[in-house]
């Protein structure tokens, strides 16, 4: 009985010495060892009593127990050194006192020579290692090769040996390479690479060398005999990465099936060392560090394909995150081979065919029917930083808390990483509103993290959130009160999509009280300050504060174009504001000086011809239209002009052949927005192949204002109401898909060939015309105005006057409706209501010649000679430098 109770008591220690060891739990090493040695049974006339699978007697057993207090000494004191370890940084041997005790252990072992050979083995792995966290990686190396560990296997061994395998193979590794695996990774982006655990294969820490064969002088080493160790380094790696995930599973499986007969108990979770993280790592990136993209790409897919375990989570992000980058950075989508397709044969003959043929024991892989596999490099990058995320957020640490201060930055410094890679993802296939939707789920952590916020407001700019990237961009203007390009862009949406221009000057001011601070950005705030002036004076309603505002919009651009003499932007607005004030001359020779620095610049072309127009010549400004529209065919902006300018050289005829090649590109926009290629908001993704970018994003003439073609704030309102009456009263089954500016273009282009037929005397042509904009926006001011129009030309005065009222109702400050309203009024005999529209019309928009010719008439009708004389002199001064189109119709836009 005795016996028996011994040999239970014998297999009880053995087993939880292996379990300690594999799991690390190196603080109850010593207390197992003092009950072994209790327990052991002195030998006696030659006949020897053992543990039952240890094989140990009494005279090795104190051996073995050196075996294992060396080898708990280094795991404790690599554990309490770990940042060197990541560092690289040798541990000495008079600062570590651990390191020598356990020196003195495993050279009493290898002395004595008791032990059996698979401890002696054990042995040599472990002072193996131990040499090299000395930085001694020549005496690694040989005692790597005294233990044979090439020729070793990890069938049907205990775990911990599957470790200590692992572990010996990725020491061994990294031989020849000077620079090291982790600059390599960083130089892809360094943005995109910071690790969670730096280590020498995957960090960005280990500035100081590789592992150990990395270490060793290759200076006196053939060119063939460099190209072998190469090969022989991938294969240790490899092996590494095969071992660690095998070990990391049965592990798991182990550790499961141990808490499920522990009743109570819950399974611990292992914690990574740094040359398990390492043996994972290794192989992928020293492949993607020679340029072997296959094989990198291989083993990443391999690794990614492993079945998890709790200990992996957190390096398969990262792998996922590996993955992507090369996806995005080394593979373009001609060249892109799927998961469970063979890559084109020139990425083969390029690359080593070798790849590991050992007989190991592979890690087990998921596997099932019908499984989704990627079809381009975008969206396998895609899916694999989407898994990313959700991993990433749910891991990250969101106490603030001093102690979790490190954790903290750690994880958010990884997701942000995650989250830079899904904007370039997200951002080449114009999926913007997806992007912003990922964006926002980091804002739970992101308190006082600057870049996550400006990334979020960023992506709400791109999808067409404008509103709210303002109120992001104002907390990141909390975040870095110093930083000048923050104001800036938000200065940028409030004076474009959102027309806010109280807060556009309160965004400039901000850049401007920068002062030298805001360095050369300073230029930009005057820049923006000058534009919202400028807009400012559009929508203002009094000629003097029109006056004032023109004043010191031009003004603060001038002083834009002192700081930055050279800057084509700020010299085109000093341009196209000296054009608002009339200045042909002046306006024409700063042009000039922007065209030399910007040659094909879309603004600054259709400014001069602008410009011709408003000197009368036409065909030079015809000439100068059509140039600009071989750069940029897709710009309506551009089209519209040369309808006008058409119009007023050659006749109505040849206009409508530029409207019908208007009709035609819109019907190739609209195509390409089915397809996907437009997200709602009007965004544009990589498919539409154009010589320049699209004209879809600039101000469209006539869209909002028909009569200065800006988005003055009336405008945008009428805009939006048009919008919602023409939901309300369109039958659900034809709700329009796509953009909303590629229908109001759509509805001006329509609108335009109206009045082209109109001047033609074709009023039924001009009539279906009419009827295909109505269907588009049948409350759209612009519509009604047309419809107006449309029924004086047939002699309807009544409903022509009706018409012209209901379109000044949905735009108050329309001129041009105004100007019609105003001639219909006197011609119906309400001559003074008619001089009372005309004259909000002038003083509206003082440089409006039709409305001061409209004016004179009226009043000459009313018997009023000298003024009305004085109105003709005033239309006739006007009309001498009015282009064929409003100066507003250039985008003021940063």
């Amino acid at each position: 009985m005795a016996a028996k109770g011994a040999h239970g008591s014998h297999l009880k220690i053995e087993s939880e010495l292996e379990r300690c060891r594999a799991e690390g739990h190196w603080d109850r090493m010593p207390e197992l060892v003092r009950q072994m040695q209790a327990l052991a049974v002195p030998g006696g006339g030659g006949s020897r009593r053992t543990f039952p699978s240890a094989l140990l007697t009494s005279l090795d057993t104190g051996d073995f127990g050196k075996l294992l207090l060396a080898e708990a000494l280094l795991e404790q004191c690599l554990k309490e050194n770990n940042a060197n370890i990541k560092d690289s940084i040798p541990l000495l041997e008079k600062n570590e006192p651990k390191i020598n005790e356990a020196r003195d252990y495993l050279s009493s072992i290898l002395n004595h020579g008791k032990l059996s050979p698979q401890f002696m083995c054990e042995a040599m792995l472990i002072l193996g290692k131990l040499h090299y966290v000395e930085g001694s990686y020549r005496d690694a190396i040989s005692m790597y090769a005294r233990a044979g560990i090439d020729d070793m296997s990890v069938e049907n061994k205990p775990l911990y040996q599957m470790r200590l395998l692992a572990e010996a193979f990725v020491i061994k590794g990294s031989t020849f390479f000077p620079v090291e695996l982790a600059r390599y990774l960083c130089s892809l982006s360094p943005a995109l690479y910071s690790f969670q655990h730096a280590s020498s294969f995957g960090g960005q820490r280990s500035c100081r060398g590789g592992l150990s064969l990395e270490r060793l002088p290759n200076s006196i080493a053939s060119r063939h005999r460099l190209t072998e160790r190469e090969e022989e380094v991938i294969t240790c790696f490899e092996r590494a990465s095969w071992i660690a995930q095998v070990f990391l599973q049965e592990l798991e499986k182990v550790t499961n099936n141990t808490s499920r007969h522990l009743k109570g108990s819950h399974p611990v979770d292992y914690e990574l060392t740094y040359f398990l993280e390492a043996a994972l790592q290794s192989a992928y990136v020293t492949n993607l560090k020679k340029g072997n993209i296959v094989k990198g790409m291989r083993e990443l897919r391999e690794v990614l394909r492993t079945v998890e375990t709790k200990a992996t989570q957190n390096f398969k992000v990262m792998a996922a995150k590996h993955l992507a980058g090369v996806l995005l950075h080394s593979l373009s989508e001609e060249c892109y081979w799927s998961p469970l397709s063979q890559p084109l044969p020139e990425f083969m003959s390029k690359e080593e065919n070798s790849f590991i043929m050992q007989a190991l024991r592979k890690p087990h892989l998921y596997e099932g029917d019908n499984l989704y596999c990627p079809k381009d490099n975008i969206e396998e990058a895609l899916l694999l930083l989407l898994i990313s995320e959700s991993m990433a957020t749910r891991d990250v640490v969101l106490s603030r808390t001093p102690e979790q201060e490190q954790d903290r930055a750690v994880s958010l410094r990884n997701a942000a990483a995650i989250y830079d890679l899904l904007s370039i993802t997200l951002g080449r296939r114009g999926q913007y509103v997806m992007l912003s939707e990922c964006l926002e789920r980091a804002l739970k952590f992101a308190c006082g993290e600057f870049h996550l916020w400006y990334q979020v407001a960023l992506s709400m700019v791109a999808c067409g959130k404008s509103a709210y990237a303002v109120s992001l961009l104002r907390e990141c203007v909390k975040l870095r009160p110093s930083d000048p390009t923050v104001p800036l862009m938000a200065a940028k949406v409030c004076i474009g999509s959102l027309h806010w221009l109280e807060e556009a000057e309160c965004f400039a001011m901000m850049v401007i009280d920068l002062g030298e601070e805001a360095g050369e950005f300073l230029s930009k705030g005057y820049l923006a300050l000058g534009l919202t002036y400028s807009l400012q004076a559009t929508d203002a309603t009094l000629k003097c504060k029109q006056d004032e505002l023109q004043r010191k919009a031009l003004q603060t651009l001038e002083r834009a174009q002192q700081l930055a003499p050279d800057d084509p932007q700020v010299i085109l607005y000093v341009s196209l504001q000296l054009a608002f004030v009339r200045q042909i001359s002046s306006a024409m020779e700063q042009l000039q000086k922007a065209l030399k620095l910007c040659r094909d610049d879309a603004n600054a072309l259709h400014l001069l011809a602008l410009l011709f127009s408003a000197q009368k010549h036409y065909q030079h400004a015809l000439d100068v239209i059509n140039m600009a529209i071989t750069e940029y065919p897709e710009n309506f902006n551009l089209l519209f002009t040369k309808v006008k300018l058409e119009q007023v050289l050659k006749g109505p005829e040849e206009a409508l052949v530029t409207c019908r090649q208007m009709l035609r590109l819109w019907q190739t926009l609209y195509n390409f927005s089915q397809m996907g290629g437009l997200e709602k908001d009007g965004s544009f993704g990589e498919g539409l192949t154009l010589k320049k970018q699209s004209g879809i994003h600039l101000t469209l003439p006539d869209a909002h204002d028909a009569d200065s073609g800006s988005r003055r704030a009336s405008s945008i309102a009428a805009s939006r109401l048009e919008e919602a009456m023409s939901e309300l009263t369109m039958p659900s089954s034809v709700l329009k898909q796509g953009p909303m500016q590629l229908w109001t273009t759509l509805e001006q282009i329509w609108l335009q060939a109206a009045e082209l037929f109109m001047e033609q005397q074709h009023l039924k042509e001009a009539g279906f015309c009419i009827q295909e904009a109505a269907g588009l926006f049948p409350t759209s001011h612009s519509v009604l105005y047309m419809r107006g129009r449309l029924a004086e030309m047939k002699g309807s005065l009544e409903e022509a006057k009706q018409l012209y009222k209901e379109a000044l109702t949905v735009n108050p400050d329309g001129v041009r409706i105004m100007h019609s309203l105003g001639l219909m009024l006197s011609r119906l005999g309400h001559t003074c209501l008619g001089q009372k529209v005309l004259r909000d019309a002038v003083e509206r928009q003082s440089t409006c010649h039709e409305a001061w010719q409209g004016l004179g008439e009226v009043l000459q009708a009313q018997g009023q000679g000298e003024a009305a004389i004085d109105c003709f002199l005033t239309a006739l001064e006007l009309e001498a430098s009015s282009p064929v189109l409003p100066f507003s119709i250039i985008p003021r836009e940063l």
